[in-house]
């Protein structure tokens, strides 16, 4: 099989372009990750904490800090937004297409940006966190259903994997913005951290402006010939070239065939196998935010400041660090290794992890337990960034048909802002001493640690591989196969233009019997053609 990525030598075209735009699209979760992993270092500069400060008094270094509550308000708003943002995501995908969508996305981040860069007091910084966090959500739907709709299948996942990437990149750039600002004593300690997001914002909105709309959107919309051009870019191959008229055809075949299961509604999205893959992808990206890898990043340097950890700011870098480099294995191992044994890794890998780290952060605080804290923190976001971290995006990002593409995606997106937000609101009342509060402080790792056991069951039960297949065979894995541990073997059979030129009602048959239907009737043709070869012969 070999070690390498390799296009397959039946394969037409070049997958160069489609892997170049899907990459430079993957931007975006640098805007993600930055503005996630911005918020906490600069809830702990000293600077901030003065100007903001409505009278609270740290209790653990007698300086002027904001509250639990004040700082569960401002983390988690942004996450409300994300929230909103990501279902707005559908009928902006849907009516402005993957591309602008993106573009008014980054337009919206730019004006929460500019509300929390010009902000001297807590409720114009909540606001301007929210209108980030709403253009973060655009932005974290869109991308991966821009992404999955361009690359070739067999190294989609890859390509959708380099959207996490990003992200981490993005975390990266933030500790060092902030390690970099930190001491300043005036309001470019929080402002430049802040102000650095509108470069981000700039070349994302620069480069959709250049690259072309995705051919499943414009079949979606009727745009055939739109569709063939935007492919043809994608795959390097002249618009009548055989393959991809080819290819155009079966993603249409496969959309009409969809068409004819149910409308392209929200209640359709809740029902049948649509609802299965629905519930799949929620329970997945949820699951994701519950391993607890936000409350590292998010809280990740007060929290190593509580733990007599000298240096927090040093550690945040060195764990953001970590979680890049463990990226790259992650996007070699989706595609070499599969999706369902990759979380499945991770998960276990978490678990161990997440009670070693709640072990030894409540039975010991002497210096060699902060080390050996600090190697397993590191540890476990190594088995998070190399499986759970791309592969959430990569697998929501396959799951759906065309027509409910968007809608579910977004649903799906949106229940990883919603726990991110349940997690990001809770985690100060839960971690921080202090009346009111649980001062579990190491003891939250016992949480999180539970829930990457209960990742384990979720991958075996309910994860399909979906490895090597087209979005539109995903379709047929779906409709043929009904337990997830029985996916890794399928091998498809059905060309949905065949299914179509049956002209019968689809609802009333399953898509295996469609299949037979259609075997059939090539059967028929073949032997009516081999008829009249003999009788042309025989004159």
């Amino acid at each position: 099989m070999g070690l390498a990525l390799k296009k397959p030598a039946h394969v037409a075209g070049s997958a160069a372009p489609a892997i170049m735009i899907g990459c430079f699209v993957a931007f975006g979760g640098v805007l993600y990750g930055y503005d996630t992993g911005t918020i906490g270092g600069i809830l702990a500069m000293q600077y901030w904490r003065d100007l903001f400060s409505t009278g609270y008094i740290n209790e653990k270094d007698g300086l002027p800090d904001i509250t639990s509550a004040q700082s569960s308000e401002i983390v988690s708003i942004l996450s409300a937004g994300t929230f909103f943002g990501s279902l707005f995501a559908a009928p902006t995908g849907d009516i402005l297409g993957r591309r602008i969508g993106l573009v008014v996305s980054s337009i919206v981040f730019i004006f929460g940006v500019i509300l929390q860069t010009i902000a001297t007091a807590i409720p114009l910084f909540v606001a301007g966190r929210f209108f980030a966090g709403f253009g973060v959500g655009l932005i974290s739907a869109l991308i991966p259903l821009y992404q999955s709709e361009t690359s070739p299948k067999w190294i989609r996942g890859t390509i959708v994997g380099c959207y996490q990437l990003a992200i981490t990149i993005g975390l990266l750039l933030a500790a060092v913005v902030n390690n970099s600002t930190k001491d300043r004593q005036d309001t470019g300690s929080y402002r430049i951290p802040i102000a650095v997001q509108f470069a981000w914002a700039i070349v994302m909105i620069t480069g959709m402006l250049i690259l072309p709309e995705t051919p499943r959107y414009l079949i979606k919309r009727g745009r055939n010939e739109k569709a063939a051009k935007s492919l043809s870019r994608l795959r390097r191959l002249d618009v009548d070239h055989p393959a991809l008229v080819e290819e155009l055809a079966e993603i249409q075949a496969n959309h009409e065939y969809e068409l004819t299961l149910g409308a392209s509604t929200y209640a359709q999205c809740f029902k049948g196998t649509l609802g299965k893959r629905l519930a799949t992808g929620c329970l997945l990206q949820g699951l994701q935010q519950l391993t607890g890898v936000n409350f590292i990043f998010y809280f990740g340097t007060s929290f190593f400041q509580n733990s007599g950890i000298d240096n927090p700011f040093t550690v945040s870098i060195i764990t953001n660090v970590v979680n890049i480099a463990s990226t790259f294995p992650g996007l070699y191992l989706v595609e070499k290794w599969g999706r369902r044994p990759l979380l499945l890794f991770g998960a276990v890998g978490m678990f161990v992890c997440q009670y070693i780290v709640a072990i030894t952060g409540t039975v010991d605080s002497s210096l060699t337990a902060q080390k050996v804290l600090i190697a397993f923190v590191c540890i476990y976001i190594f088995f998070f960034a190399c499986s759970w971290g791309p592969v959430a995006w990569v697998v929501t990002g396959e799951l759906f048909p065309l027509k409910a593409r968007a809608k579910c995606l977004s649903m799906t997106t949106a229940t990883n802002w919603l726990l991110n937000w349940a997690i990001a609101y809770s985690t100060p009342y839960m971690v921080n001493s202090g009346p009111g509060n649980a001062n579990l402080q190491s003891k939250v790792f016992f949480i999180w640690g539970g829930f990457c056991l209960i990742c384990c069951f979720f991958v075996w039960f309910l994860i399909y591989e979906t490895k090597g297949l087209s979005l539109e065979q995903v379709d047929e894995l779906y409709g043929k196969v009904d337990k997830a541990w029985r996916s890794k073997g399928f091998v498809p059979s059905v060309s949905f233009q065949e299914v179509q030129d049956l002209g019968v009602n689809a609802r009333s048959q399953s898509l295996a019997d469609l299949e037979a239907g259609a075997v059939r009737k090539k059967s028929v043709a073949h032997v009516d053609n081999g008829a009249l070869h003999e009788m042309g012969e025989k004159r």
